[in-house]
């Protein structure tokens, strides 16, 4: 029966892992020793693309194309004319090490009957980093040798939704209402001049149609004024400068600087470079709650529980979780970034979502959240309400 093996980050940061029942032993071990054989011929440096898009490497006979998915490694091989040879006798490994990681682990490279010696890998949670492969084949017919060895380079791609999802971290607000992406439920693509470009709900999608030159960069549009007599009421509701945290009004007429469609207010002209810097951080800071629809006021940053679990309790993350990710930064748990070790998942911490980097995080979280909750506002962050 052909297995499937799962690969995380989080694996790499022990010894040896057991994964789906058979054993990751990392090279260089007792148990995963793998002496090297006599009679090799190593691949030239040079690489081409292959029929299949993969990296087109050349021995003394034969060329080698390995491809890189998030589904894991597949190699084919072909004669010095180019034409496909037979695996179906051939077999082979792959000795893989993660960037920033010096253990390497080694996998089986299988015929899988569609032409290919294939490890079947998850590497999903690898999107976007870059692995080393060290590659041996034998039972290649063709190449003279008895074994085949070289080196592969190459980063794992990224997924549509993780792609999605990191323009999403980026873009971070709303270029027509300035509200936080994911604040409204999962943000909307819009197409401009074939640039995926984010907004908050369906009812933005008609002004950036509408005039798509002014949101193409992604940014809510910024003016800056004085306040007059008919901003009373809100600057009085506001109270204090987000910035300096000052009485509005201390120095003078308070600044009155839109974001899209929400004011936010300042205590001079100083303040005003900083709200251009970060717009979502001070909308944020004077707009982090607002009027529902029943006119109950309610929490504005507000994410889904999420529905796919990958332990009890621990949820696989989605587009609308990336700007809290963004907020967020580090699993407070272990202080590591969050996508360092398989991450991020998302828990849930006396109703609020916080993002930790792998699921052993998660139990700490669960014993004791306020505490967790805690420390995150002690960094700045506000961990968005579970709705």
């Amino acid at each position: 029966m052909k297995r499937t093996l799962i690969i995380t980050a989080f694996s790499l940061a022990i010894s040896t892992s057991s994964v789906f029942g058979q054993t990751v032993q990392p090279q260089g071990s007792h148990a995963g020793h793998h002496h090297a054989m006599t009679g090799t011929t190593k691949a030239s440096e040079v690489n081409q693309t292959g029929p299949h898009g993969g990296s087109l490497k050349q021995t003394d006979n034969l060329q080698i194309e390995t491809i890189v998915s998030q589904g894991g490694l597949r190699m084919f091989v072909y004669d010095r004319t180019g034409q496909p040879v037979s695996v179906d006798q051939g077999r082979g490994v792959a000795s893989v090490r993660v960037e920033g990681h010096a253990k390497r682990y080694r996998y089986d490279l299988l015929p899988d009957g569609k032409g290919a010696l294939t490890a079947a890998v998850n590497l999903s949670q690898l999107a976007g980093r870059q692995i080393d492969v060290a590659i041996q084949l034998v039972g290649m017919k063709a190449a003279g040798r008895s074994v085949v060895s070289f080196n592969e380079v190459a980063t794992v791609p990224a997924s549509e939704q993780q792609l999605a999802a990191a323009a999403i971290a980026r873009q971070k607000i709303c270029p027509v209402s300035g509200k936080p992406l994911g604040s409204m439920g999962d943000p909307v693509a819009v197409d401009i001049n074939g640039q995926k470009l984010y907004v908050c709900c369906a009812g933005c999608v008609g002004a950036v149609k509408s005039n798509p030159a002014k949101y193409a960069t992604g940014r809510p549009q910024i003016t800056v004024t004085t306040a007059t007599q008919a901003d009373a009421a809100a600057i009085a509701a506001q109270k204090v400068c987000p910035v300096m945290d000052e009485p509005l009004g201390g120095m003078g007429t308070p600044i009155k600087v839109m974001v899209g469609d929400k004011p936010i207010y300042l205590c001079c002209k100083g303040c005003i470079k900083k709200v251009q810097a970060e717009p979502a951080k001070y909308l944020a800071m004077v707009h982090g709650k607002q009027m529902g629809s029943g006119g109950t006021e309610e929490s504005g940053n507000v994410v889904a529980a999420g529905t796919e679990q990958v332990r009890e309790g621990i949820f696989k993350v989605v587009a609308a979780d990336a700007p809290f990710i963004a907020a967020q930064k580090k699993c407070p748990v272990m202080d590591e970034p969050l996508d360092a070790m398989g991450g991020p998942y998302k828990v849930n911490a006396a109703g609020k979502a916080i993002y930790i980097c792998c699921p052993g995080c998660a139990k700490k979280i669960a014993a004791e959240p306020n505490k967790w909750l805690t420390v995150l506002k002690s960094q700045g962050v506000e961990a968005p309400t579970i709705r």
